[in-house]
């Protein structure tokens, strides 16, 4: 018999308080540890998804998306064997569960079913007061009127501009975890991102210029975006950076600015704290725990907690609540970000960091919003203290190698000439590995700020916040002509 409850809009409802889920779940769970798992873990989702684009004055491109599922993961010694479905009826999922069990060679049907499952723990319910936040975002019409005003003020505001673009994106997620340690959790999410972007072309001159916000768990973000102001620092930037001269490369000092800023010690350093890097063996860092690995001025945080932040979340896809991690202190290193698998493997505790894209992907630890603590100094005293180097105002993209070799690109670069800025230049790109550049962050100054920013890895893409304060780099190799 079917046991689905289909909720007003046409997708599978998740809440057990007016679904049989728990029943079913205690059900599925029983089967597994009664096959012989150590661990059972059901991650069941639906998601709402609305992305939209304007280029020059058109809406070019409006891409809803609507799904649901379930990924089943069984345990068994340091082993596991992961499958995902769409179909969420009680035959489906059993399916699922056979398929996962028959990759630890167990089966069902070869033993008696009895387990020492005690069943599912009291539902902690963080969707209780997040119902109605779809309902609370923009419609269609408001999206189209704030993204067409975005490109009009940017043709207001900019010289010069070829291509002007905003854009908006939003994404709806209710999960519900349950294993047979106990844990029973259900979530709602809610992610926001909106940004500008222009390409600036004056005979041989270029410049392209982006700029990206977004919020976890503000159903209005939207409508209180402050689109004048973003478009101004957009076009300023494009002006600035359109006939500006190309760096001449070298080892110099760097200071790289606050917010986005912060994406190179997330790509080049923050993967190489998560366990799954001490699973593969590719970090540097393995064994270094109580040992410095970066500058006394550098302490380095992840965390789920800080308000609206695009990292930020009431329970990780495993069902734990959110922690505040201190990762390094004072160049001390002191955790890892771990997840379920992580602390199983490594021994690293658990630290609500397991995170996936959807119910395709098992669980993997991953960073939440990462960055470097703010510091006692101003920024005008860590551009006075270089002679000759490079100011980073905006960072663009760039490659991370797996043992943390990086490659970014400057976005607005300033040189910094006798201790003050000089003229903006443009090429730049910063060349480094991780356990090298750590300990040249010899200052941070006082301006911590964060940026949202879309990370991916093993378990898919996840929504992470970057940042730092304004820092300085001794050292660092700087690509340019």
């Amino acid at each position: 018999m079917q046991t689905n409850t289909i909720s007003a809009t046409g997708i599978l409802n998740l809440d057990p308080s007016c679904t049989p889920w728990e029943q079913r779940l205690n059900t599925l769970l029983n089967a597994g540890l009664g096959a012989g798992a150590d661990l059972v873990e059901v991650f069941l989702e639906r998601t709402d998804h609305l992305g939209v684009l304007a280029e020059q004055d058109k809406i070019t491109s409006v891409s809803p998306a609507f799904g649901m599922g379930a990924g089943i993961r069984v345990f068994r010694g340091v082993r596991d064997g992961f499958v995902s479905t769409n179909d969420l009826s009680d035959a489906g999922l059993a399916e699922a569960l056979d398929q996962a069990l028959a990759m630890l060679q167990l089966e069902r049907s070869t033993l008696s079913g009895s387990s020492a499952f005690q069943g599912l723990s009291a539902l902690k319910n963080f969707a209780a007061t997040k119902h109605d936040w779809l309902d609370r975002t923009p419609n269609l019409d408001v999206i189209t009127q704030r993204l067409l005003e975005g490109t009009q003020c940017l043709e207001r505001l900019g010289q010069h501009l070829d291509v002007r673009r905003s854009s908006f994106s939003r994404d709806w997620q209710e999960v519900l975890v349950a294993a047979s340690d106990g844990t029973f959790a259900r979530d709602i999410r809610l992610h926001q991102s909106s940004g500008l972007s222009v390409l600036a072309a004056d005979g041989d001159h270029r410049a392209s210029i982006a700029r990206r916000y977004g919020s976890t768990d503000k159903p209005n973000d939207l409508c209180d975006w402050a689109i004048e102001a973003s478009a101004q620092e957009v076009c300023s930037s494009a002006s600035t950076m359109l006939r500006a001269d190309y760096v001449d490369g070298g080892q110099m000092p760097v200071v790289l600015a606050n917010r986005f800023g912060g994406v190179i010690f997330h790509e080049a350093c923050g993967h190489l704290l998560e366990t799954t890097q001490i699973e593969r063996g590719t970090t540097p860092f393995a064994e270094c725990i109580g040992e410095s690995i970066a500058h006394p001025a550098v302490t380095a945080i992840d965390e789920g907690l800080s308000d609206g932040a695009f990292g930020s979340l009431s329970m990780d896809d495993e069902g734990m609540e959110p922690q505040r991690t201190v990762l390094i202190e004072d160049g001390v290193l002191k955790r890892f970000i771990s997840d379920r698998a992580g602390e199983l493997r490594t021994g690293h505790a658990r630290t609500g960091s397991g995170r996936r894209q959807s119910h395709g992907f098992a669980a993997a630890s991953r960073m939440r919003n990462t960055y470097i603590a703010a510091g006692p100094h101003s920024i005008n005293d860590l551009i006075g203290s270089v002679d000759r180097g490079l100011y980073c105002k905006s960072m663009g993209g760039g490659s991370v190698g797996p043992t943390g070799q990086f490659n970014f690109s400057v976005e607005e670069g300033y040189l910094i000439e006798n201790g003050s800025l000089g003229k903006p230049v443009k090429g730049a790109t910063l060349i480094g590995e991780a356990k090298e550049v750590m300990p040249r962050i010899s200052m941070c100054a006082d301006d911590l700020d964060l940026a949202a920013g879309y990370c991916g890895s093993v378990s898919g893409s996840v929504f992470v916040t970057v940042g730092q304060p304004h820092i300085k780099v001794d050292s660092i190799t700087v690509g340019g002509r």
